[in-house]
């Protein structure tokens, strides 16, 4: 009798035991090695109220991003001498509210990150792919002009992709995510090369498997997490590269509430109105800043060499 109530007070003790010794979830595990990086979580931390910031921006923003207030002409901030409540971070040369603005360009700064990560990493994956697996004639001509275009310096690249087709935010953006595409292509190549020569793969060959199942079920999945990193880094460098064409007159046209393009409409005033240029250059700083400290962290949660 005592054998037999003694079994599931013996059963119940293994599985506590056997889950005690059960390895943690991937996405805890993930956490508890992204979290010791106190600047990743708090890259996170800002990345996420700049991305509430964009997403409500029409419901916050104290006063349309490009209405005129004849009578506040370079209003100062509410804190310095002659500022006004009204305008919490000041006004523009023509009446605009910077808060505002900068608001709005939160969301539109964003939007470019997104769909610059999402062209150049989309056709570096398919080109690294297509390297990595048909070396010979195929993976040289791919390099090859991967290596001259890292040749040119991405900037000057990038003015004259938007020359020859007009400047405009749309080809601004496409002029950012051919001059990224590199990046994607070089990491993605080496990676593949990297997957090809384990054993899964020479299974899946041997099973049968197609070159279509092989370079996106197979290999692609195993080579994830370094371009995951590489994308939290191509948001800053999109950011940055998209407000550089608009400070030079190439990216979004004005009265369009980009944090570049304020930055260049407002150069006549960098002595006589601080706040017109320094409000929207901190705004780049910042936010560059925290994808950057965001990627550092996925890098070292991600990649096994670098967990602490």
């Amino acid at each position: 009798m005592n054998v037999e109530t003694n079994v599931p007070e013996a059963a119940a003790e293994l599985k506590a035991v056997q889950s005690a010794d059960a390895p943690p979830h991937p996405l805890v595990e993930f956490w508890n090695y992204f979290r010791v990086n106190r600047g990743a979580v708090g890259g996170l931390v800002v990345i996420s109220l700049i991305c509430l910031i964009a997403v409500f921006a029409d419901v916050i923003a104290p006063h349309p991003p490009n209405h005129l207030y004849t009578d506040s002409f370079l209003t100062p901030p509410f804190w310095a001498e002659g500022g006004s409540t009204r305008f919490i971070l000041g006004t523009d040369d023509i009446g605009r509210d910077i808060l505002s603005r900068l608001m709005h360009g939160a969301r539109l700064s964003l939007s470019v990150g997104i769909i610059v990560v999402t062209l150049s990493l989309s056709a570096g994956i398919i080109l690294g792919l297509i390297a990595g697996f048909f070396r010979g004639v195929v993976e040289i001509g791919i390099m090859r002009a991967i290596d001259i275009m890292l040749a040119l310096p991405a900037l000057l690249l990038a003015i004259v992709i938007v020359a020859v087709l007009g400047p405009s935010l749309t080809n601004a953006m496409v002029a950012v995510a051919i001059v990224v595409l590199p990046h994607y292509v070089r990491l993605t190549r080496a990676a593949v090369i990297n997957e090809l020569s384990k054993d899964y793969v020479t299974a899946s060959k041997v099973s049968g498997a197609r070159m279509i199942r092989l370079m996106v079920i197979t290999v692609l999945p195993n080579c994830a997490a370094p371009l995951i990193v590489q994308a939290t880094l191509g948001f800053s460098t999109a950011i940055l590269d998209a407000a550089a064409l608009g400070f030079l007159g190439l990216g979004a046209q004005p009265p369009t509430p980009e944090w570049g393009t304020m930055l260049s409409n407002a150069l006549q005033f960098i002595q006589s109105a601080w706040w017109v240029v320094t409000f929207p250059g901190l705004a780049i700083l910042i936010t560059v800043l925290a994808f950057n400290l965001l990627g550092d962290g996925l890098r070292d949660a991600l990649d096994p060499k670098l967990k602490r």
